[in-house]
């Protein structure tokens, strides 16, 4: 008996149709070129979730480097400092201290100094 494939089979091209909405030429209209479109949409998206914590931790260390020379420190002194003094602030949150709050963030930078 021969089969159809009629409902799965559409629903299958609708699913990957669907998730190249918005792609320009055949690549949002044509299942086949949209199918690879969406592969390489999603490898893209995979590899760039993990990009992004590399980004933001860079940006983070660049502040937080930025906010600790205004107290005559470098980065690793400041961190080995914090290490040593067992303040467990996270560098996104004293990248945000170190932008909105530098008095706050300076006592932090002075609390490193002085445990070095």
């Amino acid at each position: 008996m021969r089969v159809k494939r009629g409902y799965k089979a559409r629903h299958r091209r609708q699913k990957v149709l669907k998730a190249a909405k918005g792609f320009r030429g055949g690549r949002g209209k044509l299942f086949r070129t949209a199918k690879n479109a969406v592969d390489k949409a999603n490898m893209y998206a995979y590899r760039d979730r993990r990009v992004r914590k590399r980004d933001f931790r860079r940006l983070w260390i660049a502040r937080i480097n930025a906010g600790v020379r205004l107290s005559n420190l470098s980065y690793s002194k400041f961190i080995h400092g914090l290490k040593k003094a067992n303040v467990q602030l996270d560098r996104k949150v004293l990248a945000e201290l170190a932008v909105s709050d530098p008095a706050g963030f300076a006592q932090i930078a002075e609390l490193a100094a002085q445990s070095l």
